[in-house]
């Protein structure tokens, strides 16, 4: 059987796809992946086919803040642009979904995904990553570029979420609907819920990350996709750990950075008498200078450093977000946007770590406040009490299950 894993977004998106086509292959089953063109390497190193979708991410988010894009586009701008992502999304799906048997979305922006496979009479499966993007009273929608508090009423929540299915159709319904008829598709009356589909997956651990009362999703799809990685750490690294207490782990992935994020966390990490590992991602984060006490790194696996870090200190990605659980280890969440404002909330509810400030409001005091709590006994071994229950097989389940329907 050939499968389809399709997924737009930074390595987060990527990373749980790669996990499912790895346990997909190990039942005998064909994956082929459509990923953004930053990440069609990567995939092939894994002995994948790859069709490369949608733009250049790290233009899109990596980088400072002090190398912004133009500013924001206008209204009649972001109608054009979100036509023109949507269209191109069309020849592209429909061309990698060729001779396959399933396909299955990833993320939200998996916008012409089930459409294609509608027109070429395939199954189709759609996933979350986390349960914030799914309709609920139990939390309000994840925006980009402006956040709602996780403590809103019910009431208050399904509003917002009636307001965001409008945008959602406002945004893409035209171009949508247009490209489903030419393709002698009838027309959808919600966008979002045609996306989200009837049933979707929800590819996160279910301690971290639980359905709200109100989704409906299959026991089965439940667990996020975790791709192992038993990399060798690099000897530099390996050394620094070995050099003296364990440091703490200071890293926002794919996202932007202010140009004084390096200075505010090195020094908040100093004022507590913590050595630092520096994880440099997209934001070009570095040490601020040439102490012995701080380690600049680029990629490195999560599962063989977080083990040996004291804390971690990151972004709120739903995949790092994992890891760190995983590890055992409290974490301070710096959220920049979307769904990070949910697992910072997650985090500080289990008590297994922080919701610190956001990005835009990073000090050094700050963060010294958030380390501290961070680092408290109780907090800590509240951490390391939640690493026995994150579920490890989520992607072997999700294969299984698709093997089981439609191999």
């Amino acid at each position: 059987m050939k499968v389809l894993l399709s997924s737009l977004g930074s390595r987060g998106d990527v990373q749980p796809l790669l996990a499912l086509a790895l346990e997909l292959r190990m039942i005998g089953h064909e994956p082929r992946v459509c990923v953004a063109p930053n990440f069609k390497e990567w995939a092939e190193s894994f002995g994948f086919e790859c069709t490369p979708i949608g733009p250049d991410v790290r233009k899109l988010t990596g980088g400072t803040t002090s190398q912004m894009p133009p500013p924001r586009p206008s209204a009649e701008q972001r109608y054009q642009l979100a036509a023109q992502a949507v269209r191109a999304q069309f020849p592209v799906l429909t061309e990698a979904a060729r001779g396959c048997d399933v396909i299955v979305g990833a993320g939200a922006l998996q916008i012409a995904s089930r459409s294609v496979a509608e027109a070429l009479r395939l199954p189709y499966l759609f996933a979350a990553y986390c349960p914030a993007v799914l309709p609920s009273a139990d939390h309000p929608p994840p925006k980009i570029g402006m956040h709602y508090p996780q403590s809103l009423p019910a009431s208050a929540n399904l509003a917002l979420w009636a307001e965001e299915e409008q945008r959602w159709n406002d945004l893409f319904g035209a171009t949508l609907n247009e490209e489903r008829s030419r393709l002698g598709l009838a027309p959808v009356a919600s966008v979002l819920r045609h996306i989200l589909t009837d049933q979707p997956w929800l590819a996160a651990d279910p301690v971290l990350a639980p359905p709200g009362a109100a989704t409906d999703v299959p026991a089965v799809a439940r667990g996020a996709w975790l791709l192992p990685d038993k990399s060798p750490l690099p000897e530099p690294l390996a050394q620094f750990l070995a050099s003296g207490e364990p440091p703490v782990y200071l890293g926002f992935g794919s996202m932007r950075a202010a140009p004084q994020s390096s200075q505010v966390l090195i020094e908040a990490a100093r004022a507590l008498g913590l050595r630092s590992v520096v994880s440099q991602g997209w934001g070009n984060l570095a040490p601020i200078d040439a102490g012995a006490d701080c380690l600049a790194i680029g990629e490195v696996a999560h599962d063989q450093l977080f083990p040996r870090v004291a804390a971690v200190v990151h972004h709120g990605g739903a995949g790092t977000t994992t890891a760190a659980a995983r590890a055992g280890k409290a974490q301070v969440v710096v959220p920049h946007l979307y769904d990070q404002y949910y697992w910072a909330h997650r985090v500080q509810t289990l008590g297994a770590g922080t919701s610190g400030p956001a990005s835009d409001s990073l000090t050094v005091d700050r963060m010294v406040s958030a380390l501290s709590e961070c680092l408290h006994p109780e907090v800590t071994t509240r951490a390391q009490g939640l690493a026995g229950r994150i579920e490890l097989y989520g992607a072997r389940l999700a294969a299984r299950h698709i093997d089981s329907q439609y191999g």
